[in-house]
């Protein structure tokens, strides 16, 4: 009797918690988790809403629409493996060259995407599946095929879970990346087999070697048709249609049948949920809640929205102990950076050479299990470079003449008019990888966007115009800063150590 009356404090506790306004610091919260760091015209339109609505609003508004058009050489032939094999030394280091910038188009591409996004959630879904259904063009070697798949993940990213594992395992950059388009009854391969129970669907130890062997037999076939613009090749020769046990069905087993037997086991959404968990609420999932969510998952017949709007809805999403647990990736970094700060930019290549040097070089994570995330975003070299870009964005001697003419905390008032802050520079040093990659065109390229990349810190500024230190640091930091905060510093000087701050590595 006890136990039910508390269980139904607890339960009209949370209620009137998701009935009550989010408030400013809990609706930054939600879109820093969700999204990347947000704007403050991002927060004060969702912070008069209550939980349920704002979650609500986040999920159901989220589109996968690329706003930034995608690069026009998407439907450009792909190079014959015959022409190819048959080039010269200097023509195929020449068409390598061409297929390395253009994987640098598409990292720019997204990362353009990612701040300029009005939907920052779907950007997310499609990272976090992006890290989930690895695949690299470091192996598979045409641009066409990675923007392919970055294309299929993003359509996807916020549909169903099914739908996307079946659309990713027949994937020709997924079959190049894990071998399964070299997969013949002959020699069954089982790269993808393995990976698809692993890492895709069900983890560790929720399968046996037996599985996988006779899973590989059921893929056998599926192949790429390089010869036709790479697209997907069911080659029913190389097909072994004998009878097959995988996870106690028998049958005359085809890949399709493998994947629904995969995704009608109960640990699938499990597996998915707590991964979600890791993503976007706390290094170590709870356990009982993973196992709600996971249900309401599984009855939707794995709807991701429904998923997410469960986990966002979790007394444990916005609970204190939770805040300033997620270590933010490289991308969230940058991205985040540039979306709060409002950089100016003619050219987001800059921005995912950063990226990567942090450690996180988009199409090309470092094996198959993917970037494992966490505090392994953080070493010494890392956090030098982390630190490095931040304090590009702030480097101007002559604007700290003018700033410390300002007044000093806690009044926030308008800025004064100060020169713009300077562009970065390829010769700064720091994390800026890739860059000799490029080929004299492309490193051009960069120097001209990375010299258009600006900090307009006066306006920014202005809009903390009349506010205390406190209105500052909630919008840069999730927790209170690890380093005391000079109570005389002026404005510029407080924005750049509250971005220097250890906790704005934080989310």
């Amino acid at each position: 009797m006890f136990s039910r009356l508390l269980f139904l404090i607890v339960l009209v506790g949370c209620a009137a918690a998701n009935a009550a306004p989010l408030g400013e610091v809990d609706a930054r919260f939600l879109l820093t988790r969700t999204g990347f760091s947000p704007t403050e015209a991002e927060v004060l339109r969702l912070a008069s809403m209550d939980r349920t609505q704002a979650v609500a609003q986040l999920v159901d508004a989220a589109t996968t629409h690329a706003k930034k058009p995608v690069p026009a050489w998407l439907n450009e032939p792909l190079i014959k493996p015959a022409a190819l094999r048959n080039a010269s030394v200097d023509e195929r280091r020449d068409y390598l060259q061409l297929d390395g910038r253009r994987n640098f188009d598409t990292k720019a591409w997204w990362i353009d995407q990612m701040i300029a996004t009005p939907t920052p959630l779907a950007e997310r879904m499609t990272l976090f599946w992006h890290n989930h259904f690895t695949s690299s063009g470091q192996k598979v070697r045409a641009a066409q095929l990675m923007l392919r798949q970055h294309l299929t993940l993003r359509q996807h990213a916020m549909g169903n879970f099914g739908q996307m594992l079946h659309a990713l395992a027949r994937d020709p950059a997924m079959l190049i990346y894990l071998d399964g388009a070299g997969n013949r009854k002959q020699s069954p391969n089982e790269n993808f087999a393995r990976e698809v129970m692993e890492l895709f669907t069900l983890g560790e130890g929720k399968y046996s070697e037996r599985d996988v062997k006779e899973a590989a037999r059921a893929f056998t076939g599926w192949s790429v048709d390089r010869e036709n613009e790479g697209v997907f090749l069911f080659r029913g020769a190389q097909h072994d249609d004998g009878v097959k046990t995988v996870l106690g069905q028998t049958g005359n087993l085809t890949g399709e049948q493998v994947l629904d037997i995969l995704l009608a086991q109960p640990g699938c959404a499990e597996f998915i949920v707590a991964k979600l968990w890791r993503e976007f609420v706390s290094p170590e999932p709870d356990p009982a809640e993973v196992k709600r969510i996971a249900a309401q998952f599984r009855e939707s017949r794995y709807d991701i929205k429904v998923a997410l709007r469960a986990l966002f809805n979790s007394p444990k999403f916005f609970a204190a102990e939770n805040r300033g647990t997620l270590i933010k990736s490289p991308v969230d970094l940058v991205v985040g950076t540039a979306r709060q700060l409002q950089l100016s930019y003619t050219d987001a290549l800059p921005f995912a050479l950063v990226a990567a040097g942090l450690g996180q070089n988009l199409l090309a994570p470092p094996n198959v299990k993917g970037w494992p995330g966490g505090e392994a975003w953080i070493n010494s070299t890392t956090l030098l470079g982390r630190k490095q870009f931040l304090e590009r964005l702030f480097r101007i001697d002559e604007m700290r003449d003018v700033a410390m003419m300002m007044p000093a905390a806690p009044a926030m008032p308008t800025a004064p008019a100060m020169p713009t802050a300077p562009a970065m520079r390829p010769n700064d040093g720091g994390a800026i990888q890739g860059i000799g990659q490029l080929g004299p065109e492309g490193r051009e390229r960069f120097r001209q966007a990375a010299a258009s990349i600006r900090f307009d810190a006066p306006k920014w500024l202005d809009q903390y115009a009349g506010k205390p230190y406190s209105a500052v640091r909630r919008a840069v930091l999730p927790i209170e800063p690890a380093h005391p905060i000079k109570a005389d510093a002026d404005q510029f000087t407080l924005l750049k150590s509250l971005v220097l701050d250890p906790a704005y590595q934080l989310k």
